[in-house]
């Protein structure tokens, strides 16, 4: 990705702006946390409801701890031999966290996507998160390469960003939850927890 293109993302991010990109798993949208605006455009453009909160993905861990608090320690396992992966572990959110990205819950989903791209965008941005949710209007399938996610959402979002070769796998990310510390699967994706 050249600098050009990296400083183009970084300004579309800052001034409210979603772009749609490549992960391990399938097509995403994405925009800053901090972009009350830009969060409302993804709920418009997939045409989702208001119950159903965002997750912030980030190139790595640490820059998600901001936004979290009380991880706890089946949740750290995890993210360790997890992460980068397909694995959204759900936690306890911080103050940083807002309630428009969470659907007013106490909790916020992280990940790390492996895909390097992906990572590489991230990089673009000082916070290095953002918040995501899948590239498609809701309750179809996510997009899974360049042209489905230009298809579903090209005309909607700021910056479809090219592949360059990375494939989305198409296999939704695993969500998991923690009641006492003992995981609670919300959503069976490719990570198995045994």
């Amino acid at each position: 990705m050249d600098v050009q293109l990296k400083n183009k993302i970084r300004n579309i991010l800052e001034n409210d702006g979603v772009i749609a990109f490549v992960t391990d798993t399938v097509w995403g949208l994405g925009c800053l946390p901090e972009s009350e605006k830009a969060v409302r455009k993804i709920y418009r453009i997939k045409n989702r409801e208001k119950e159903k909160p965002l997750i912030l993905m980030s190139d790595d861990v640490y820059p998600l701890f901001d936004y979290i608090k009380d991880v706890p320690k089946t949740a750290q396992k995890l993210v360790k031999k997890y992460f980068p992966g397909a694995l959204t572990v759900v936690v306890p959110k911080s103050d940083k966290t807002p309630e428009y990205i969470t659907s007013n819950l106490e909790t916020v989903g992280i990940r790390v996507p492996d895909n390097e791209l992906f990572q590489e965008i991230c990089r673009c941005i000082p916070s290095r998160v953002l918040a995501t949710t899948s590239a498609n209007l809701s309750h179809e399938p996510p997009a899974l390469n360049y042209d489905e996610a230009i298809a579903y959402v090209g005309e909607k979002v700021d910056l479809v960003i090219p592949d360059y070769g990375f494939v989305a796998k198409g296999l939704a990310s695993t969500v998991v939850g923690f009641k006492d510390d003992e995981p609670v699967i919300y959503r069976q994706g490719e990570i198995v927890i045994d």
